[in-house]
């Protein structure tokens, strides 16, 4: 990976809808060196794919939460477990296996409080090996990159 594919990504990360054409001006490239160096980028895996960043709001799924999830069970097949069902749940946006006071975090989005409390009792509680789960709830979000 040389300049030329740092300034590529870099480009993709800040707007992935950009045309083969504004890129390859972008970086300083013609358009097929450009277009074949994404290609590259993305069949080497560097690249996973691209997004729609959306507004929550006009959704009607602005409310996020933080779960803390400490587990019951930790070996290997258990976080297996875990892994599977909690990527079933479509209001986790995110999980993340922890290193300290508890073992996964979640990041829960939904339209309000009592939609959260529905997926709590009806998902997250009946997830295997969950001991317990501790919530913080974001009033505000300064900085999401998507």
């Amino acid at each position: 990976m040389d300049n030329f594919d740092k300034k590529i990504i870099a480009e993709l990360m800040l707007d992935g809808r950009l045309s083969i054409s504004e890129l390859a001006n972008r970086i300083g490239l013609s358009k097929t060196p450009c277009q074949n160096r994404l290609k590259r980028l993305i069949d080497g895996g560097f690249i996973l794919g691209f997004r729609a960043i959306v507004d929550h709001a006009k959704l009607e799924r602005e409310m996020v939460a933080f779960t803390e999830v400490k587990m019951s069970d930790t070996r290997e097949s258990a976080l297996a477990d875990f892994n599977v069902a909690v990527s079933k749940i479509p209001e986790v946006e995110q999980c993340h296996l922890i290193a300290g006071t508890f073992d996964y975090l979640l990041k829960i989005r939904t339209s309000d409080i009592n939609q959260y409390r529905k997926v709590i009792a009806e998902s997250i509680s009946q997830l295997p090996h969950l001991a317990s789960t501790s919530t913080y709830v974001s009033m505000q979000s300064i900085k999401d990159n998507g």
